[in-house]
C-alpha cells in the first residue's frame, strides 16, 4: 500500500508540473502574440496619420489650382 500512495504522489507532482509548464507556455505565447499585435497596430495607426496628413495637403493644393484657375478666368475676361 505505501508504494501506490508514492506513485500516486509522483503521478500528482507529474500533474502538477505539466500543469504549471502548460500554463507559463500559453502565457509566454499569448505575450509573444500581444506584442506582435500591438507593433501591426502602431505600424497601422502611422499609415493612418500619413494618409491625413497627405488628404489635408491635397486639400490645400485643390484649394489653390481653383484659385489660380479663377484668377484665370477673371484675366482672360
Amino acid at each position: 500500500m505505501d508504494s501506490e500512495i508514492v506513485v500516486a504522489a509522483i503521478a500528482f507532482c507529474g500533474t502538477l508540473f505539466g500543469t504549471f509548464g502548460g500554463i507559463v507556455t500559453a502565457s509566454k505565447l499569448t505575450d509573444y502574440r500581444l506584442v506582435q499585435l500591438e507593433k501591426k497596430v502602431e505600424k497601422h495607426n502611422g499609415i493612418i496619420e500619413r494618409t491625413y496628413v497627405l488628404e489635408e495637403k491635397m486639400r490645400v493644393a485643390n484649394h489653390r489650382i481653383d484659385d489660380l484657375e479663377l484668377l484665370e478666368r477673371e484675366a482672360e475676361r
